[in-house]
């Protein structure tokens, strides 16, 4: 289904022209130098494509003949059409220890050329190529004054271009027109083999088509790995079948699906949450496909408000019916992350565009919460996944090699492993957050006795859903704001601490530590250790103050908390983890309320 979905997608975007999706056979490749010959193979000069965007510089890209898969050990044996990197191209290596493994590259790029044939070789541009080397071209390379920037990438993507023309050899039209007569293979319905290579059913197309053994990279972090690959002698061969032939995938589905799956990865469709990378897209054309990302990612600084406009305009489509006007538009979401061997699918959705953008709404409805007076200006109405997640770790160093990382306001969150991807899919499903994390937003309130209004909406929305996984006529339990009817336990007691830390700041201005930096962990956890204390040093504290006003506000105010709670409950002697986030919840809500009302 994943792979047929990809190539319904890459069949799609060939059709438009505006797409910039790469036909069969080639692929867009980001190529940092060119060497300029010409027509005799002299060297004239080295061409740095590179352009300053920022503070990087990015080289740029050409429609090339399509990379092959190399393996590890043998990856010397394998070169690409006109174009590789420097130790295939000039025999070049960063280190005296892979100057061997750079020979030998080089020459597999050397008989490339001459097993070129003659129709293509005797072009004029393609003899050049080999004339360069004759005339011991590589030399004038090294000694020119950009060959520095050059060799300071290992694995720098270089090829050939001629003075004058635009384009380099590889994108010219006589080497497009050999590779499109390539794939031009004979087909019928048996299973043969012509120079080595297996024809057979495909599992994608339904068609009779050349099964490709090895598949081609996709570039989700550092490394390349496959989505599809089989290894021999581990079990996976079947009824004498082996090496992917017991799964048969056929070159044209097989090209389609990388590529589809390379376009999105490189699109505003990717959105990358600590490990896992998600890429969403539609069977057709929709709004949902061009939009989902900024639902979810943070704003860019020179535009902090797209977000909130992203989602404002969701609310108002969804409202409208604007999507279910696209019923049978099914749209599709695909969760990866890096492993050792190979690509690994954290999750895999599949829907309608209505059904996903109703869940999109739901999730942003249900961490909804009253913002802090204080931060009306700068906080946005609707939190990002970041700042959800941001929400549930301590901020920490950036270290490259920690892949479940958030970066949130400036700052760096380790957040926990999957964690990401897993409440991406719980949103997208309509499921309850996971537990983990609710479980670690709890332990950051306890570690830093503070409830920041991105933890808040977290609590909140996990709360909400669970009770309505549980119980579907709830439809909400957690209010957006102060909610002076809810009678659960957990929140009553937040109430209550929140109105005797105000009394406390109001009986002694300018204080620095409060009752909750000291004693809110055991509050939300085992209340009857501390409340009794905490309700007789209330007394003190009214006692303490000049205006009576205020002394009777808080009594009256102390009174409605608890009033609604049945008589011959006292402190509990345990609050439950769930409790203990409407403990928090209540204890926010009220705080809130002071600000807003300045009572």
């Amino acid at each position: 289904m994943i792979l047929q979905a990809l190539k319904s997608y890459y069949d799609r975007k060939s059709l438009d022209p505006e797409s910039g999706i790469p036909p069969e056979g080639f692929e867009i490749k980001p190529i940092p130098f060119l060497i300029v010959i010409d027509r005799n193979g002299k060297f004239i000069n080295l061409e740095d494509t590179r352009e300053p965007v920022g503070k990087k510089l990015i080289p740029r890209s050409f429609l090339v003949p399509r990379s092959k898969p190399r393996s590890a050990k043998l990856s010397y044996k394998t070169t690409f059409f006109l174009w590789d990197h420097i130790g295939y191209v000039l025999e070049h290596s960063n280190a005296p220890k892979d100057d061997a493994k750079a020979k030998n590259q080089h020459e597999t790029w050397l008989k490339s050329l001459k097993e070129i044939p003659p129709e293509l070789s005797s072009q004029e541009n393609i003899s050049a190529i080999q004339k360069f080397y004759d005339s011991g071209g590589i030399k004038d390379v090294k000694s020119h004054i950009t060959w520095d920037e050059c060799k300071k990438g290992p694995y720098c993507n270089i090829t050939f271009k001629m003075a004058g023309e635009e384009l380099p050899i590889p994108c010219g039209q006589a080497v497009q027109d050999y590779i499109k007569q390539e794939l031009k293979h004979p087909g019928d319905e048996s299973n043969h083999s012509v120079k080595g290579l297996v024809k057979s059913r495909c599992l994608v197309t339904g068609e009779i088509d050349e099964i490709v053994r090895v598949h081609n990279d996709t570039r989700i972090g550092k490394d390349a790995k496959k989505l599809v690959s089989f290894q021999r002698n581990y079990g996976f061969d079947s009824f004498g079948k082996e090496y992917a032939f017991n799964a048969p995938i056929g070159k044209t589905a097989e090209f389609a699906y990388v590529t589809a799956l390379n376009t999105l990865l490189k699109s505003k469709s990717r959105m990358l949450v600590g490990d896992a990378v998600t890429v969403f897209w539609s069977e057709k054309d929709s709004d949902l496909e061009n939009q989902i990302a900024a639902f979810f990612r943070e704003p860019p600084k020179d535009d902090p408000d797209r977000g909130v406009e992203a989602v404002k305009g969701l609310y108002n489509s969804v409202k409208s019916g604007v999507f279910h006007i696209q019923t049978d538009n099914r749209f599709y979401v695909l969760g990866l992350a890096p492993n050792t061997a190979r690509i690994s699918v954290r999750f895999w959705i599949s829907g309608t565009v209505a059904g996903i953008a109703e869940k999109i709404y739901q999730h942003f409805k249900d961490t909804q919460i009253i913002v802090p007076q204080k931060h009306r200006d700068d906080w946005p109405q609707w939190q990002s996944l970041n700042a959800l997640l941001s929400a549930t770790a301590n901020n920490t160093k950036f270290d490259a090699n920690k892949s479940n990382l958030v970066y949130y306001r400036g700052k760096y969150f380790d957040v926990k492993p999957n964690i990401g991807g897993e409440t991406i899919r719980c949103i997208l499903e309509g499921l309850p957050y996971p537990h983990t994390l609710f479980q670690a937003a709890i332990r950051r309130i306890h570690a830093e006795h503070d409830i920041p209004y991105p933890r808040a909406a977290l609590i909140k929305a996990w709360i909400n859903r669970s009770t309505r996984f549980k119980n579907p006529q709830i439809k909400e339990e957690l209010t957006m704001s102060l909610d002076e009817n809810n009678t659960n336990i957990g929140y009553r007691l937040g109430r209550l601490f929140a109105t005797l830390e105000k009394i406390q700041q109001e009986a002694n201005p300018g204080i620095n530590a409060t009752i909750r930096d000291r004693f809110y962990a055991a509050a939300s956890g085992t209340p009857s250790t501390v409340f009794g204390n905490l309700m007789r040093l209330k007394n003190h504290h009214l006692a303490k103050m000049d205006r009576v006003g205020r002394k009777i506000f808080f009594e009256k105010l102390l009174g409605q908390i608890i009033d609604g709670v049945a008589a011959e409950i006292s402190f509990p002697a345990h609050l439950s983890l769930e409790d203990q986030g409407r403990f928090a919840i209540g204890y926010y809500h009220q705080m809130q309320k002071f600000f807003t009302k300045n009572v």
